[in-house]
């Protein structure tokens, strides 16, 4: 009689637990745009060399290198080590246990009859196995979670790859401007040398006035000036190229020729499903479907659990007499467990989940907008560098002819020094404006090629 509450207890609760457990895939409410603010961009799929569209052999060496020994690349790739180990260790609870032991005690007694010590050894093993039935599905959706979180860490890995790549081609880009500024800062330097020694036989011999001196020395100072500036913008620009690269600090080896770099021409056709390719977007839909996989297995717990379990033991005054016997002692049960006073931890925990895997959502819609800002603002840095360089590259004809001219007139006679002064700067500071808008232009196709998840081939 007593059995039967605990009986019509436990049914109830099994009855109780037949409701569903399963969660619906979390929907997202994101609108994906058919196509970019500008129509133009690459159609075709990524690229897994990209950065060898640039022609230029340090570049592809240094990616290669950086991605063989970069320590966020390789930090990332020891995740997905990680992250393979819990899903083994995840899988392996559906699975049943087993347990085997052995002990051996001696002990020390002494003879009633003869008063004499008696010693003696006793050896016992045991074998146990133990297997969670999983009705709700609690261990499967536990097992999905680590999957999905492996494939998780593996888009991660993808991302720490492109981060890199597009790191290393921006820094030695970067670089390679930075000698172009010095390089028209030293031939502007010679030049403005010259027009010293030229300004000071003309005061020395009375042709010209000493304000005139005056004013030559001030540009050459000035001129002279940027080079230390330029020279530890180069240094620091190499020191961060070696740390991307998994080396110490110290020089690069690099072309000698900024014009090689020349920027490249966007193919027609830009559809947003490129996006798709992203392993930023791909880890985050990874970590959306973990955390649906999570939320069912905590929706899981409040049900009852059943455990069935089977054991033997055998006992042996001899360690052969114990490997030689059978099992002379065993038990086969099950248990039902249901939670009952813990509820309340575990709806807590349901809501935790619940929240987690919003939090996923809402991180997955962030990613994606942010991943067509990232698009569309490099596309428009695209168009309006490639404005600028082109109305500079002109100005910098002018600018050349201006001072051919100026000193022309000024050697003759017709001008003042101040008209060639004023000519020098301005061809200084187009020349410099050209080699900066330069590399942007090509610092913004390095981002595009990084917003679209990798680079594009013609079609």
């Amino acid at each position: 009689m007593t059995l039967r509450p605990i009986a019509g207890l436990l049914l109830a609760l099994l009855l109780a637990g037949c409701q569903s457990v399963d969660v619906a895939p979390a929907k997202s409410s994101l609108h994906i745009p058919s196509q970019w603010r500008a129509e133009a961009g690459p159609a075709s799929p990524a690229e897994q060399l990209w950065w060898r569209n640039f022609h230029d052999s340090h570049l592809n060496r240094y990616v290669d290198e950086a991605l063989k020994n970069n320590s966020d690349v390789l930090i990332a790739r020891e995740r997905i080590n990680e992250y393979q180990a819990r899903v083994y260790a995840a899988d392996g609870s559906l699975f049943p246990s087993l347990d085997a032991g052995v002990t051996g005690a001696r002990a020390r007694s002494q003879s009633a009859a003869t008063g004499l010590p008696i010693y003696s050894t006793l050896y016992k093993g045991s074998l146990t196995a133990s297997y969670d039935v999983d009705l709700w599905g609690v261990n499967r959706s536990t097992a999905r979670a680590a999957e999905a979180s492996l494939e998780a860490q593996k888009a991660a890995a993808a991302a720490a790859d492109l981060t890199v790549a597009s790191s290393v081609a921006s820094g030695y880009v970067t670089l390679l401007s930075l000698d172009e500024q010095l390089r028209v800062t030293e031939d502007t330097l010679k030049s403005r040398e010259q027009a010293f020694k030229l300004a000071t036989r003309q005061y020395q011999t009375g042709y010209s006035s000493r304000l005139e001196l005056m004013q030559s020395d001030s540009e050459l100072r000035s001129t002279r000036a940027q080079v230390p500036l330029l020279q530890h913008q180069i240094a620091q620009q190499e020191n961060a190229l070696s740390l991307l690269l998994g080396s110490n600090p110290g020089s690069v080896a690099r072309s000698e020729n900024f014009e090689s770099l020349t920027p490249l021409h966007l193919p027609s056709q830009l559809p947003s499903t490129l996006l798709n390719r992203r392993p930023d977007i791909v880890e985050a839909e990874r970590q959306l479907l973990a955390s649906d996989a999570t939320l069912a297995a905590s929706r899981a717990s409040l049900l009852p659990s059943i455990n069935l379990t089977a054991s033997g033991s055998i006992q042996d005054r001899t360690l052969s007499g114990l490997l030689d016997n059978p099992l002379q002692l065993w038990s086969v049960g099950g248990s039902i467990l249901a939670p009952i006073l813990n509820r309340q931890a575990l709806n807590a925990q349901v809501d935790i989940s619940q929240s987690q895997r919003n939090q996923a959502l809402y991180g997955y819609e962030q990613t994606v907008r942010n991943a067509f800002r990232e698009v569309n603002d490099s596309l428009d840095a695209i168009t309006r560098y490639q404005e600028q360089l082109t109305e500079l590259q002109a100005q910098q004809d002018v600018a050349q002819e201006t001072l051919r001219i100026a000193q022309n007139r000024y050697n003759n006679g017709y001008s003042s020094y101040l008209d060639v002064l004023d000519a020098q700067r301005t061809l200084f500071s187009v020349q410099t404006s050209v080699v900066q808008v330069k590399n942007n232009l090509l610092l913004a196709q390095i981002d595009l090629y990084k917003a679209l998840g990798g680079g594009w081939v013609s079609a």
